[in-house]
């Protein structure tokens, strides 16, 4: 986040200054955006990979400072709760065989990590949520002791002021309380970064909007939770109202601090920042004594850094992100597709997202004015509750807009966009073909991750649901040792 967090109690006079140094910070974007070459350089790539500890039952295993202090490597990193930990994968440069390269760093990266695991009777799984966790594991005793949670937590029990509520429909509905924003340690993600030019991010960051719908159905991988049978991607609803601030009693409601999107960007990455600093109240009024303006004024590039911790306590689905590395940059962030299953998987979805994000960037202007956001926002909760079943609406200049198509066949059609776009940052042939092939075999098969594990369930007949989901995540991790896709198993 770019500044140190060393506690989690403020007083008010510090979320004053905090506010004021955040709109300054605002001010040395804008000055910055206007030098002329600021940000111009070729796409790269980067990513996350959040993931989950069990024990010999599959049970959640609060591990994850064990294992950090044996792997002694930077990019591994805690997260909220015990049982949670994230790597970040080095950044590579989207020409050649980008996708290749962060596969073998992660497939090595997990075979180092389960190695270390299995001296604890631990083992690692990347999966959206892990079906085993129960309510117990979600409570604030598990939430990893660090000073950056606990004032992530005390941020958002200022503002909501009551239990954290959780309301999910489904086959199986879910409807609890929690005690804290420990229940969001639940959700894991495969994050995925894309570095765009200021003068192309409207037109990258509205494709994304458009098309990220498209990739969580392919993708999904988070059927059930807390023991029952939800969204085909449930994490996309239990995120969004884990870490909520809004009190349910007011007339009217701020939005939502993970959302989908609030309208699409006319101009440029500045309005997405800009939103961020007005739209929302400060989780964590921790500040720096630098002058941003002057080292923009000076030719240097600042490091923003309330800016960027402001951003770290909004979660976009698609998040822009400054960074002052490299000369300064901007990146979108990929927040929407789920952990697992295995490296190839992930880096299928990751290349089909990317692609069809910069195919659609050229075109996505004219099919705006045919396509009002709120069906953007649509398209992406249906694909969240039924993946590649949901049926969406999708832009059409040849007819009265927008048309109805199933998703499967909405993604068919555009695997094409998306090997160009893929072409277009220099993502050599030979990798288009097999990732994309991989998309297209799971379209074929009628397979995603959290088709296989319904059907896993299912097939289990009729046994307890913990037993069964015992099973499944067994299962699972006996299929993702192979380091074979999904639509191989």
């Amino acid at each position: 986040m770019g500044l140190s967090i060393d506690r989690s109690s403020f007083t008010e006079d510090e979320y004053q200054k905090a506010g004021a140094r955040l709109r300054e910070n605002l001010y040395a974007l804008e000055a910055l955006l206007q030098r002329p070459g600021f940000g111009v350089g070729d796409s790269s790539l980067g990513a996350e990979l959040e993931m989950s500890i069990i024990g010999p039952e599959a049970e959640a295993l609060p591990l994850n400072r064990e294992i950090l202090a044996e792997f002694l490597d930077p990019h591994l990193t805690l997260e909220l709760d015990r049982f949670n930990l994230e790597y970040n994968l080095s950044p590579v440069a989207a020409a050649g065989t980008p996708f290749r390269a962060m596969e073998l760093e992660l497939t090595d990266a997990l075979d180092k990590l389960r190695g270390i695991a299995g001296k604890f009777d631990g083992r690692i799984v990347p999966i959206g949520i892990l079906p085993t966790l129960t309510m117990d594991h979600l409570q604030s005793g598990w939430m990893t002791e660090l000073p950056r949670y606990q004032a992530l937590a005390a941020g958002i029990r200022r503002m909501r002021r009551e239990s954290i509520h959780i309301s999910i429909d489904g086959e199986d509905p879910l409807e609890t309380d929690f005690d804290s924003v420990a229940v969001e340690g639940a959700n894991t993600s495969f994050q995925v970064h894309l570095r765009i030019n200021p003068d192309r991010f409207a037109a990258c960051y509205n494709a994304a909007q458009l098309v990220t719908p498209l990739a969580l159905a392919v993708a999904a991988n988070s059927p059930f939770a807390l023991g029952h049978s939800l969204w085909d991607e449930t994490r996309i609803a239990l995120f969004k109202q884990a870490v909520d601030t809004r009190r349910h009693r007011h007339q009217w409601r701020r939005m939502a601090r993970v959302p989908f999107g609030h309208g699409w960007v006319r101009k440029g990455a500045l309005e997405l920042f800009a939103e961020s600093c007005h739209l929302y109240p400060i989780l964590m009024p921790i500040f720096a004594d630098t002058d941003d303006m002057a080292v923009v004024r000076e030719g240097g590039v600042p490091e923003l850094a309330e800016l960027r911790l402001m951003q770290g306590t909004i979660w976009n689905w698609n998040r822009p992100v400054y960074d002052a590395a490299d000369g300064g940059h901007l990146r979108i962030e990929f927040r929407a597709l789920p952990s697992g299953p295995t490296p190839i998987d992930m880096m299928a979805n990751a290349a089909f997202l990317v692609g069809l994000t910069m195919g659609l960037s050229h075109t996505v202007d004219s099919l705006l004015p045919a396509f009002p956001f709120r069906y953007a926002d649509f398209n992406f909760y249906r694909a969240a509750q039924s993946s590649m079943n949901a049926e969406l609406i999708w832009p059409t200049l040849h007819e009265t807009s927008p048309r109805e198509v199933n998703a499967a066949e909405l993604c068919r059609e555009m695997l094409t966009v998306a090997d160009e776009g893929l072409a277009e940052i220099g993502v050599a042939e030979e990798e288009r073909k097999s990732l994309l092939g991989l998309v297209r075999d799971r379209l074929d098969s009628k397979m995603t991750p959290a088709r296989w594990q319904r059907e896993m369930v299912r097939n289990m007949g009729e046994i307890p649901r913990d037993v069964a989901l015992q099973n499944l995540v067994e299962e699972y991790v006996a299929k993702i040792s192979t380091g074979r896709p999904v639509t191989e198993w």
